[in-house]
């Protein structure tokens, strides 16, 4: 068990415990270690709240120990002694609200804003035990200095490679696909050199790119989640491949959609096959939990490290409906010359990270027919 009794003792600990290694079932047994004190649970968006409340449920907690916290609920249930909530739901709250709570578990710490996690924390004053829990830390020393401060000392849980070693997860094939753009746009990228932004915003509008996506999407077999970074781009993309997929369940996620919808989503997805899910990194690229999912499509380029790896675990977990789990980042090369583009940087960046994590990939190029 990763939190030892050495932990438990001190009180105190910020564990990493990537994707598959059984973060939740830990948090049940902390939890459960504590009852009958009152245990307050903070993650950072409303989908985790239920699906942490599932997952707890799953476990052997009862529903009557469990109280759910998001934008128009009840702050407070009396007889509940496990509360889960939002960071955003609970932080303005008074001091006074907080008393009654002696255990506080943050789930995905790294996505808890850190000025409001630190106003949560000053206000628990009478919490004498408190751990932290991510999948991922960002590899800054800042970062990791705040959470110890706030949660206690890192300890590593496992590594992503050690578990597929030990086949408690899924072995992944990471197939980098780099799209090559027109002579064109290559000239006038390097002639005009646009900010990121600016790349992103052609990278997002390009038609050729989008049909690639689409076709790519349509092609997979099994269930399979297309990642995006922007509302617009990803309603265009999921018109697009519901539209050439008429036989098969496609859904649209992103922040505008309902916490309960989107565990209904998930559920769904979990219990059939051969679904899609078009949704943004926000929603659908941390805790989500999709055991069958088999396939993850970068629809949008990332250069956060956290994002990256936890996208990656959303196919990790085991699961007999499917062999392995499959990536396709996609990836695009404007340059020209001595002129290199923005989100091909990145892509040389999640490349070095996968040679750190010890992941196996293969790199093709494709070239975009089509000027945009």
């Amino acid at each position: 068990f990763p939190v030892t009794i050495y932990d438990i003792r001190r009180k105190r600990a910020l564990l990493v415990s990537p994707t598959a290694s059984g973060k939740s079932l830990i948090i049940f047994l902390v939890a459960a270690y504590y009852i009958p004190k009152k245990v307050l649970i903070i993650v950072p968006d409303v989908g985790l709240v239920h699906q942490m409340a599932s997952d707890l449920v799953s476990y052997g907690c009862p529903e009557s120990f469990i109280h759910k916290i998001h934008a128009g609920e009840e702050k407070d249930v009396p007889s509940a002694h496990i509360t889960i909530s939002t960071w955003q739901s609970v932080y303005k709250l008074p001091s006074s609200w907080f008393k009654k709570y002696d255990v506080i578990i943050g789930d995905e710490a790294h996505l808890l804003k850190a000025k409001s996690l630190v106003e949560i924390m000053e206000k628990l004053t009478e919490c004498e035990y408190r751990y932290g829990f991510t999948g991922t830390l960002d590899g800054t020393q800042t970062n990791k200095l705040v959470l110890e401060g706030l949660f206690g000392p890192v300890k590593q849980v496992t590594t992503t490679k050690e578990m597929i070693e030990k086949k408690n997860a899924s072995p992944i094939e990471i197939r980098g696909i780099v799209l090559s753009h027109s002579q064109d746009a290559r000239q006038l990228f390097a002639k005009t050199k646009p900010d990121y932004k600016g790349e992103l915003t052609y990278i997002v509008r390009s038609a050729a790119r989008n049909k690639f996506l689409v076709n790519l999407t349509s092609s997979l077999k099994n269930n399979t989640l297309l990642l995006f970074n922007y509302v617009d781009h990803g309603k265009l993309l999921f018109d697009a491949i519901k539209k050439a997929n008429p036989d098969r369940s496609v859904f649209f996620v992103y922040g505008g959609v309902e916490g309960r919808e989107r565990d209904s989503i998930r559920k769904f997805a979990e219990e059939n096959t051969n679904v899609i899910i078009v949704a943004s990194y926000k929603t659908f690229s941390t805790g989500i939990n999709i055991p069958s999912l088999e396939n993850v499509v970068f629809g949008s380029p990332s250069k956060s490290r956290i994002r990256v790896l936890q996208s990656i675990g959303r196919s990790l977990r085991l699961s007999d409906k499917k062999e392995s789990a499959k990536l396709y980042d996609v990836a695009d090369d404007i340059s020209w010359k001595s002129y290199k583009n923005h989100t091909n940087k990145h892509f040389t960046e999640r490349i070095e990270m996968y040679n750190q994590e010890r992941f196996d990939y293969k790199i093709y190029t494709i070239q975009l027919k089509g000027n945009v």
